[in-house]
């Protein structure tokens, strides 16, 4: 990859912006609060993973941009930010999982300077950061052992660095699999209505990875002509009881993998799995702007009054859900025994 996907310079963190992927490989900077929070909520940045990482360093420059002020003063800006940054998007449970970390080393820490505060959270951060680069290289390995030689996998959404910041969760165990050689092509649907396919693609084809990008509606018809080993899917959040919420169209593709008995494979770092949320029932759903189905890039291909409805994400039941893995390693799901 030419650029990385995120990168601390010394005093703000520069991010690859995926709304200009794969045409335009082009760089932000996020150097206020405020810029953070756009780029989480306009998705510039995105996947379960990265929001969480990017959301801890959001904290980490309300910290430094304001160590210089009375305490009550910095104390106000940087609770704040912790706010606007909870309040970007619902789903992920990562997003909640890093702030809770990073106010934890607030409040830990609350008789401490300014400057010691904005210290010990970009400390935080970075920990945050490092720490799930290595929970992927343990994911990949888990996982590349469930992929028989030879195999073609089936994908869906952007699960790759793209989507972490290391190596990606579904992703990163389908270029182990690769190197192992054990997988021999990658059927990605391009993922309505982002079209976060397209960033699958060109993390495949960085990777020379043989792949096909197709319509999400055709995967009924891949699968009662092709062979199909595994699909391998993330999650933003998997409740107490293995309900998996991940990118709209998760569902649909693991009925069809249970129809045609293909291995439906969820992998996700242990911070994804949410004990304080019972069923898939309790989470919360995003639902975005309509004109992300009502224009394709800048144009609309349909008039603005018209009605749409635009979930982010759906739940798949544990039931259809073959295995999960984490860094820890493989648990079975509902169909773990076929």
């Amino acid at each position: 990859m030419s650029a990385p996907v995120i990168s601390w310079e010394k005093d703000h963190l520069t991010a690859l912006d995926q709304t200009k992927l794969p045409l335009r490989e082009q760089s932000v900077e996020l150097a206020r609060p405020e810029d953070y929070v756009h780029a989480i909520r306009d998705m510039k940045v995105r996947g379960a993973p990265l929001i969480g990482i990017v959301a801890a360093y959001g904290v980490a420059q309300a910290a430094l941009n304001n160590q210089n002020e009375q305490f009550a003063v910095f104390e106000q800006r940087v609770r704040r930010t912790l706010a606007n940054l909870a309040a970007t998007r619902p789903t992920a449970v990562n997003l909640f999982w890093a702030l809770k970390r990073m106010q934890s080393v607030f409040d830990d820490n609350i008789l401490r300077s300014p400057q010691e505060h904005a210290r010990a959270l970009l400390a935080e951060a970075k920990a945050i950061h490092g720490e799930q680069v290595e929970a992927d290289r343990a994911m990949a390995s888990n996982g590349a052992a469930l992929i028989p030689k030879g195999s073609n996998v089936l994908t869906i959404c952007n699960t790759g660095a793209l989507a972490t910041g290391g190596e990606g969760t579904a992703l990163g165990i389908i270029f182990e699999a690769h190197r192992r050689k054990r997988v021999k092509r990658v059927f990605a649907t391009e993922t309505r209505p982002r079209m976060q396919g397209r960033l699958t693609a060109w993390e495949l084809h960085k990777r020379r990875v043989p792949y096909k990008l197709i319509p999400d509606t055709s995967v009924g018809a891949l699968l009662s002509r092709e062979s199909i080993a595994a699909a391998i899917v993330g999650a933003d959040r998997i409740a107490a009881n293995g309900d998996v919420a991940n990118k709209i169209g998760t569902y649909q593709m693991a009925v069809l993998c249970a129809r045609h008995g293909v291995k439906f494979i969820v992998a996700a770092p242990r911070n994804t799995f949410d004990k304080e949320c019972p069923t898939g029932a309790d989470i919360t759903i995003e639902e975005r702007n309509g004109d992300e189905v009502r224009k394709v890039g800048r144009c609309f291909v349909l008039p603005k009054e018209y009605a749409v409805w635009n979930p982010a994400f759906d739940v798949t039941p544990r039931e259809l859900i073959s295995h999960y893995v984490s860094q820890e390693g493989v648990e079975p799901g509902g169909r773990g025994n076929e």
